[in-house]
């Protein structure tokens, strides 16, 4: 059914019987689903213009918020002024730096997010001192937190203090709380990768777009 501006159903009936209403272009004679992008034109003047979808890359600094709430403090909101109707895919902790993904697209942003996806998120995270071969083994087998136990996950030593891990899960805080039972304590965090979307030379601060 066509719902637009402040129509009833049988005033917007009408126009579609009279063709005075455009989807996309195309003249339509009856009721139809509409999609959130499609361009509306009623007597040949846009009533609703196709909305473009954006895919954006971004670095995050360490010390701002993963929001795009303006009344929060340091929130990302001035990285993209140019910009409107966002959502974040794969926050970070205020310390934390690196790839975060935003969209206008509701759906591609809903299936990064939701656990039941399991997207990949690949992590470079420096800790307080040298790493065991034991503290590997139990990252990888899964370690308790807040009343569960993580998932297992890829873990691998970098050089003595630093690691490389892939997630398949998001909890709250989630490497940091590991890394603390296991007593350590992370000094640098930085996430590389969510999916197949790469942080790549996107210096920080910065963000592009992306196709996908």
């Amino acid at each position: 059914m066509v719902h637009t501006l402040m129509l009833t159903n049988k005033e917007a009936q009408k126009l579609i019987e009279e063709g005075e209403v455009q989807i996309d272009g195309i003249i339509i004679t009856k009721n139809c689903e509409l999609n959130e992008i499609s361009e509306i034109r009623i007597k040949g003047k846009i009533e609703r213009a196709k909305k473009e979808f954006v895919y954006l890359l971004f670095n995050k600094p360490a010390g701002f918020e993963s929001t795009l709430n303006k009344k929060i403090e340091k929130n990302i909101s001035p990285f993209f002024d140019s910009y409107s109707g966002l959502a974040i895919a794969g926050r970070l902790d205020k310390q934390s730096k690196g790839l975060l993904l935003l969209s206008n697209d509701g759906k591609w942003i809903e299936n990064l997010c939701n656990p039941k996806f399991e997207k990949e998120k690949e992590y470079i995270v420096s800790l307080d001192k040298p790493i065991s071969d034991e503290f590997i083994a139990s990252f990888v087998n899964g370690v308790e937190i807040d009343g569960f136990t993580t998932k297992k996950c890829f873990c691998e030593k970098i050089d003595s203090n630093t690691i490389r891990i892939i997630l398949t899960e998001g909890k709250n805080r989630q490497i940091r709380k590991m890394c603390k039972v296991l007593g350590f304590n992370v000094i640098s965090f930085l996430r590389i990768r969510i999916s197949e979307f790469h942080l790549g030379n996107l210096k920080e601060g910065n963000a592009e777009i992306t196709k996908i």
